[in-house]
This record gives C-alpha cells, sequence and structure tokens, in this order.
C-alpha cells in the first residue's frame, strides 16, 4: 500500500480518499490511527474488519475544531463546558451520542469518545477530511498500538488506501479516557495526561 511523507499535498490526497469512503493511516497525537468518515457506515465497518474489533467496542474521534462538538454529541452545552477547560490534549471525553449515528461507531453504548489533539498538523488533517476522524489505533486488536508507520505496513499490508508518515509516535502512552456522559466523571483509562491535571474534573 502507497506510504507518503506527512506533507500539505498528502494529507489533501489523504482527504480526498477518506471523502470517498477510504481508510488510511496516520500518526495521532499518541499513536498512528486508523481514519475514516465516522459518518460513513461502511467504511466504519471496514477499520473493525481490519482490526478484528469487538462488536461491542465502540470507536473514537478526533475533532479539528471545538465547534465539531455539536455534530456528535446530544448535550453538547454541558459537554463542551468540561472540553474548553481541557483540551486541546491527548484527552478523550466520552459522552451521549446523537441518535443518529452509526452503531459501528457507538457500538450500541449510546456514547462516543471525541478528542481535539494538541496538534496542529494532525488536526490540519482532520480538518482536510471534514472536521471529524475516526482514529482508533492502528493494530489488529490485542497487538500494541503501532508506532511508526512500518509498523503499520507490518500489521496491515493490505487494506488501507494510504499511509500518511508524520514520523514516530511523540509519546509512549495513549491518550487519557474519561466518560463524563453521566452527573459524574469517570476515568476510563488514565494514560498521556494523568488525573492530578484534571483540576476540577473529579
Amino acid at each position: 500500500m502507497p506510504t507518503r511523507e506527512d506533507t500539505p499535498e498528502a494529507r489533501a490526497d489523504a482527504a480526498t480518499l477518506v471523502h470517498s469512503g477510504g481508510v488510511i493511516a496516520f500518526r495521532t497525537d499518541t499513536f498512528y490511527g486508523l481514519g475514516a468518515d465516522p459518518l460513513n457506515a461502511a467504511a466504519v465497518r471496514k477499520i473493525k474488519e481490519l482490526k478484528g474489533r469487538e462488536e461491542n467496542k465502540p470507536i473514537l474521534l478526533l475533532i479539528s475544531d471545538i465547534d465539531q462538538i455539536d455534530r456528535f454529541i446530544e448535550e453538547p452545552d454541558s459537554y463542551r463546558k468540561i472540553a474548553v477547560q481541557h483540551w486541546p490534549a491527548a484527552l478523550t471525553l466520552i459522552g451521549k451520542a446523537r441518535s443518529e449515528l452509526p452503531t459501528d461507531l457507538t457500538a450500541g453504548t449510546n456514547t462516543i469518545g471525541l478528542r481535539l489533539p494538541d496538534d496542529e498538523a494532525v488536526r490540519a488533517l482532520v480538518r482536510l477530511c471534514g472536521g471529524a476522524l475516526t482514529a482508533t489505533s492502528a493494530n489488529p486488536s490485542g497487538k500494541p498500538p503501532a508506532q511508526t508507520s512500518a509498523e503499520v505496513t507490518n500489521y496491515f499490508p493490505i487494506g488501507i488506501d494510504l499511509i500518511v508518515d508524520g514520523g514516530a509516535a511523540l509519546i509512549t502512552e495513549p491518550s487519557t479516557v474519561v466518560d463524563v456522559s453521566g452527573k459524574q466523571a469517570k476515568m476510563i483509562r488514565e494514560g498521556a495526561v494523568k488525573r492530578s491535571e484534571l483540576v476540577g474534573l473529579f
């Protein structure tokens, strides 16, 4: 499969592929992720098939800008209040999903995880792709996340339309995941952002 250095031209071509239902791999603000149009059910299904992903696991999204929250979150005002305090960061916030989102995205949980990455190059790619992009880690289920484009190629010799090589992963931990869909925030996974940094959230 083609691998291209992360340039404006490569990002534009990646966006064209995403808009046509394709799947790309790219370096996120953490590890490499598999990117597709989150509202294209067939593309999301392709990602699950590539990963061999369990049906009950939802797929997180990267967004390019804070105004994308409204497209995916059922109660955007309360969610946005939390997001503005803590984003951009390697912090995935889970909220109540809008009912029209594909089931493959939410896995029937009625929730969705979003992240605004603290990486302008990543946000630029996501913006070109329509403002939101799936970002589930680029590895078969049960394997370590890919930290380089070469590792993505080893994991997926076929099935991905383009790998955008943004260099090696910049951090060695996954994003922190916090569920803010209820009245009380719940830590699901402590990763790159430590609990002690999330002042006022718990």
